[in-house]
């Protein structure tokens, strides 16, 4: 759900690769600040934006959404920053690497969090282990398991200093991982390992809810919030690196209809629309495309289905397979998302995935009914119990369901009843359990199949919705974690997602795109992965 929910985003979701980033001697370089911009280019600089939706959290720790996600980018900053879709040094100053790659020293530079108090080690311990608390309920917490006894810790077992990580002292922090890790440095980007200010947190449970109390280490800072009315962002004049930063503020609307925010962008009312914080009609992509004004990002993420596998029909594999393969996705792209997407027939993103052509055949109807017939057998059933898919209330969603109904309807001669809820209901039925098939997608927060895989190892994961659990998968993805063999963890990881596709406890539907529309006028504005927008370089000219 990028994941990057969005259901996550995670989205994330990053390439490999490292860059030598500033020493704390370049920092001053060049500096002006954005009323120095704009009284050099006669032109403000404030980006107007929309947001469909209240974010869940701007605390790093806990937000999941993909608004969230993109706020707390903006927001904070991590030991390192994805950079055109590369990682370089941020707060680490310096990064040493044990010869077993299982050891990170990080040495971290001179910095400060928004209201002027200086950033520890000790604020990054802090956060990290917080986000590993049992208490604290994390739904990223799995993305933290590379440290040394972090899911056994995050799973009940043992204590927080069995963690690995350590404050050695205010500027230096030791990592130890269970195995080597290529990719931990790009991992150490991600909101999850963000550091918060452990003073206010410790001292404000609800810090993050407010401006007032709202304390943050990036280019930007909080600086108001109205609660499902708008909020803005404005120029962190304490942040390490200020000079790359131009904008003076960003102000975000909230407005929920995609086809309001599109005429809002037509009058000048915002200049951005569409991905990674919303979405387009389809009758909107279509004559963007007519225009010229679309453009479209290849994206690492995919839209699915969750099947329950706890709730019958659907505890049968074969009904699962059943219902996969009744539907056409070429359909739906080409008449609902109409932005170029792929057809997904795997879970990992084709960019990143093992076998990129994927795992089944699309749109298999004769399968699709002898499934059905031989599941139905297998239960001891004559008649499908009353089935119900959930979608939350924005985007394709509605279309994209009533298309598959149908689909399910002429293939299968099956009634699905379709439940469209707001986002917070949708997203606590997920946690909860309460559905058969929930609407899901996910974008990569790193450049690995291991990423759209994880999150099925046990039905534990919390972000396991479909709760299914297979000892073989389990036993492919703890192999690939410390093989070193790059063709060995590629089969393994292959035949990890072709168990998940064979047991199908998720029902792939398409590969996403970033489709959005910006203003001329907003210059150096980076998507990364692209589920992320950065705004730390962005100007308006």
């Amino acid at each position: 759900m990028k994941k990057k929910l969005s259901i996550l985003l995670s989205g994330t979701l990053f390439i490999v690769a490292i860059l030598t980033g500033c020493s704390s001697s370049e920092q001053g370089k060049g500096e002006n600040d954005t009323k120095s911009d704009a009284k050099k280019t006669g032109v403000e600089q404030i980006v107007k934006l929309n947001i469909p939706s209240e974010p869940t959290s701007l605390d790093p720790g806990l937000a999941a959404d993909t608004v969230s996600l993109n706020l707390t980018l903006n927001l904070f900053e991590g030991l390192t920053r994805m950079r055109d879709g590369k990682s370089e040094n941020a707060l680490a100053q310096d990064i040493q690497v044990s010869e077993d790659m299982k050891m990170y020293t990080f040495t971290l530079r001179e910095a400060k969090w928004s209201n002027g108090e200086p950033i520890t080690a000790h604020d990054f311990e802090f956060a990290w282990k917080r986000v590993l608390d049992p208490k604290t309920a994390s739904i990223y917490a799995y993305i933290m398991y590379y440290l040394k006894n972090a899911e056994k810790y995050n799973h009940g077992q043992g204590t927080a200093d069995d963690v690995g990580v350590k404050a050695l002292d205010d500027k230096t922090l030791q990592v130890t991982l269970e195995n080597p890790t290529p990719y931990f440095k790009e991992l150490v980007s991600i909101g999850a390992y963000y550091p918060v200010n452990k003073k206010l947190v410790s001292s404000i449970p609800s810090w993050a809810a407010n401006a007032d109390t709202f304390v943050s280490n990036g280019p930007f800072k909080l600086d108001g919030w109205e609660h499902k009315s708008k909020l803005v962002l404005s120029k962190n004049d304490n942040y390490w690196d200020k000079s790359a930063v131009h904008l003076e503020k960003i102000d975000f609307s909230m407005v929920e209809d995609v086809n309001t925010e599109l005429s809002m962008f037509e009058n000048d009312d915002i200049d951005w629309a569409g991905r990674p914080f919303s979405y387009f009609s389809n009758d909107a992509i279509s004559a963007l495309k007519d225009s010229g004004q679309l453009q479209t990002e290849p994206a690492s993420g995919t839209y699915y289905y969750t099947f329950n596998t706890e709730r019958p029909p659907f505890t049968n594999a074969k009904i699962r397979k059943a219902f996969t393969y009744a539907v056409d996705r070429q359909v739906i792209i080409d008449n609902i998302t109409q932005a170029g997407e792929a057809p997904a027939l795997g879970l990992v993103a084709k960019s990143m995935s093992p076998k990129p052509d994927g795992y089944f055949l699309d749109h298999d109807e004769e399968a699709a009914k002898n499934l059905l017939k031989e599941g139905m057998q297998e239960l001891g059933i004559t008649k499908l119990p009353p089935i119900t898919l959930i979608y939350d209330t924005s985007g394709a969603h509605s279309k994209i369901a009533e298309a598959i109904q149908a689909q399910w309807k002429k293939v299968l001669n099956v009634e699905v009843k379709l439940e469209n809820k707001e986002y917070k209901v949708y997203l606590e039925d997920l946690q909860q359990g309460n559905f058969q098939i929930a609407r899901s997608s996910w974008y990569a927060d790193f450049n690995d199949p291991i990423n759209f895989l994880q999150s099925y190892k046990t039905k534990s994961d919390p972000l396991n919705f479909a709760r299914w659990e297979n000892q073989r998968f389990m036993e492919l993805l703890n192999n690939s974690i410390s093989e070193t063999d790059a063709s060995k963890r590629k089969e393994e990881l292959t035949q990890a997602e072709t168990i998940l596709m064979d047991e199908m406890p998720i029902l792939p539907v398409y590969h996403f795109v970033a489709s959005y529309i910006k203003k001329d006028r907003l210059k150096s504005v980076k998507l990364e992965a692209p589920a992320y927008v950065d705004f730390k370089r962005a100007k308006i000219e």
